[in-house]
């Protein structure tokens, strides 16, 4: 089946808090060409699982960050992030990344709370999943090592069309669709609107006449100029109760490009310095997008209970990336402290 000859159900027009059923495996295998795609996005074996299941619109994905070749926004069209609904990595590799999934409207449809489920049959999963399973994975490196391939490596090709920051269409889109509220919108608009100005000073204005040297909104600078950063082992376990240090601690931890060991803090991460929370999972390996190399850390990182990028620095990105944290940056809180 070529890309031209795929067919696809109506657009829905969906917004935050629907309630929609993924269709069955037969429906969604319509819609898709020979790779198992929809324009340019991977249904992936993961995704099966799903099928018949009723979840509610999380947001809608009408935007994404670029972490390929950061370009800035990308456009995504008829797309949305569903409730309780990320790629656990069986099918690639074991990664542990658990991005949100998405989920063109083509491959869902509306249900009232009160219709009958409908049974799934499991031919249809049988007869698609082996497609699946193939394209999970291209050419391998040199090295013999596994090229993965996934929503997140395919990124560019679901989303070819850059979102300029000017183009105030978004932040419409984002009110409307139920994404963020008229504050949160404002607030992103202002910070890109400080971060232009502060690339400008560093283009064009000398050191002293810059605002705090011209970093980005959240005045991140790394405190270790030389040398390896430093780590530090807690042995944290699912369930236990965390604090995430402050700002200058974790800090104080980081190179000139905020880096701890290869790992990276950012803005966003900030935000969430001095909250309390439960350690998830330990977490080691990892797709990257740019390549689709498996990474794998010879120190595992932590992934915390409700921790996830919010966008608030970044356009409100609808992604969610789960944060990962070293342990450096946390420190246990024993039963009964207070605070």
């Amino acid at each position: 089946m070529t890309t031209a000859e795929v067919t696809a159900p109506a657009l829905l027009g969906l917004k935050v808090g629907e309630l929609v059923e993924v269709r069955s495996a037969e429906e969604i295998r319509a819609t898709l060409d020979e790779n198992g795609e929809l324009a340019g996005l991977p249904f992936m074996p993961e995704m099966l699982a799903y099928c018949g299941r009723r979840l509610t619109v999380h947001k809608v994905a009408h935007k994404s960050c670029d972490n390929i070749s950061r370009t800035g926004l990308r456009r995504m069209s008829d797309a949305v992030h569903l409730t309780e609904s990320r790629c656990d990595g069986s099918a690639h590799g074991g990664c542990e990344n658990a991005c949100s999934l998405y989920w063109k409207e083509q491959w869902l449809k509306r249900v009232d709370p009160d219709d009958p489920v409908t049974p799934t049959p499991d031919a249809g999963h049988r007869a698609l999943l082996p497609l699946l399973v193939e394209k999970t994975q291209k050419e391998p490196f040199e090295d013999g090592e596994p090229r993965y391939s996934c929503q997140a490596t395919e990124m560019l090709r679901a989303t070819p069309q850059l979102l300029p920051r000017k183009d105030l269409s978004q932040y419409k889109e984002d009110v409307v669709s139920g994404n963020a509220g008229i504050l949160a919108v404002v607030r992103s608009f202002l910070v890109d609107l400080f971060n232009r100005y502060q690339d400008l000073s560093r283009r064009f204005l000398p050191r002293a006449l810059r605002f705090r040297d011209g970093l980005h909104w959240g005045f991140l600078q790394g405190g270790v100029v030389s040398g390896r950063t430093p780590t530090e082992h807690l042995d944290l376990v699912p369930g236990e109760l965390v604090r995430i240090k402050s700002r200058e601690e974790i800090i104080a931890t980081l190179d000139t490009n905020l880096l701890n060991r290869g790992m990276g803090f950012d803005a966003e991460m900030s935000r969430f310095c001095g909250r309390t929370a439960r350690v998830k999972a330990r977490a080691n390996r990892c797709v990257d997008e740019r390549t689709g190399r498996m990474l794998t850390m010879k120190n595992p990182c932590i992934i915390l209970e409700d921790i996830v990028c919010e966008g608030a620095f970044s356009a409100n990105c609808p992604r969610e990336f789960v944060c990962w944290w070293r342990e450096i940056w946390l420190e246990r809180v024993e039963p009964g402290a207070s605070g």
